[in-house]
């Protein structure tokens, strides 16, 4: 094995492709039955967390093309826009991919607080992967460990945001694991979740 070869750097475009791979089954499977049930999100319930994702898709796309965000606006209510829902949420999360696909996306600053674009493109990445995790959790479906790649990124996103996160509510405490955790149990903890949610 060559000790020297370069572990390839992927673009935030391609790792958001990813965990669009493991994000659009998980949406397509999300019972209306269960709009209702709880999530690790304890301020969310299960509909409430898809508007929030939809509102998180939509918003990062405008800032991969530096255009200003609207989080600061209430969230629409997509679920009652009409059922097919999920294959809107489906698309959206296909032009987010495109969008920081795009050349020039990652490169110089965006958003409000002028943050590095690759850093935005993260936090993106950092909700397409957790709150999906949180949606499989809440309804009973299987999310495989993300891709070590996305967890990659991710561990040193969340190593960068975690103080003002903290601070801003948007991660808890970080959670206890055990000495066997996986990076990807390591990530969830880190940000507030227990891994054995459910």
């Amino acid at each position: 094995m060559d000790t020297n070869a370069v572990k390839k750097t992927y673009g935030i475009g391609e790792l958001l492709g990813m965990a669009r791979e493991r994000a659009v089954p998980v949406f397509r499977g999300i019972p209306d039955a269960a709009l209702g049930a709880a999530t690790p999100c304890a301020e969310y319930d299960v509909k409430e967390l898809v508007n929030h994702v939809f509102q998180v898709i939509v918003q990062f796309q405008r800032l991969a093309v530096k255009e200003p965000s609207e989080f600061g606006e209430a969230t629409p209510d997509r679920v009652a826009e009409g059922s097919d829902w999920r294959e809107r949420l489906a698309r959206e999360a296909d032009r987010l991919v495109s969008a920081w696909s795009a050349p020039g996306a990652e490169e110089g600053t965006t958003g409000a607080m002028d943050m590095p674009a690759r850093l935005v493109g993260s936090m993106a990445l950092l909700d397409l992967t957790l709150h999906v995790w949180d949606l499989a959790r809440a309804t009973g479906q299987e999310y495989g460990p993300a891709d070590e790649a996305v967890v990659a990124e991710l561990m040193a996103a969340v190593a960068q945001l975690a103080p003002t996160a903290r601070k801003m509510g948007m991660f808890g405490e970080p959670v206890p694991v055990g000495e066997n955790a996986s990076a990807f149990e390591r990530l969830l903890a880190g940000t507030g979740r227990d891994p054995r949610w459910g």
